[in-house]
């Protein structure tokens, strides 16, 4: 296993490390062969109170993206399943910032695959191995096959046979597992307090 600093669990105000460290792992380790499954550079991973902030930040639009999904729309379930997509990629993006991934290593490697996001997020630490989970994932991924324009080219995604209403379970039970992992608070009065 990868040696890996704990994230402290009490939301942004927490002292994380200024430069704690979680070293490159072998080439035997998880981390080492989804660099390699997916031809992405290994990086080393910094813990930094920039990067915490930023995963803060990042935990926050998920959780805004996710209030959206809840209200009753118009759209499609095209529609429906990019802003699952979307939701599903800032939430893990925060753990993956919280670990010390930069941000432009996961543009670059990971992008819209929500599925790398999982893969990524569960060899450093995350814990959710869950099935359906990763099936959603897989089906959102890239998470630009379900936005408008792509639907307007043709382009139609196999759903997986997942119901607005699954959809919209597990992608809350992500952002609640994020939130438990991160110390990240979704309640309302701690972003009120933040303002």
């Amino acid at each position: 296993m990868n040696t890996i600093v704990p994230a402290t669990s009490t939301g942004l105000g927490a002292t994380a490390p200024s430069a704690a460290i979680i070293t490159l792992p072998g080439e035997s380790s998880e981390l080492g062969a989804l660099w390699r499954r997916y031809d992405a550079r290994p990086v080393r991973l910094v813990r930094t109170r920039e990067g915490r902030k930023f995963s803060f930040t990042r935990f926050e639009r998920a959780h805004e993206f996710l209030a959206g999904m809840a209200r009753p729309a118009d759209e499609g379930m095209s529609g429906y399943l990019y802003s699952a997509g979307i939701v599903a990629q800032l939430a893990m993006s925060s753990h993956l910032l919280d670990v010390g991934f930069p941000d432009m290593w996961c543009a670059k490697y990971i992008g819209l695959h929500v599925d790398r996001s999982l893969a990524y997020a569960n060899a450093t630490g995350f814990g959710y191995e869950d099935i359906e989970t990763e099936r959603l994932m897989q089906v959102l991924s890239p998470y630009w096959k379900w936005n408008n324009l792509s639907q307007l080219q043709g382009i139609e995604p196999d759903d997986g046979g997942f119901t607005r209403e699954s959809v919209g379970g597990i992608i809350a039970a992500l952002v609640e597992h994020v939130a438990e992992v991160t110390g990240h608070s979704s309640r309302p009065e701690r972003r009120a307090a933040k303002s």
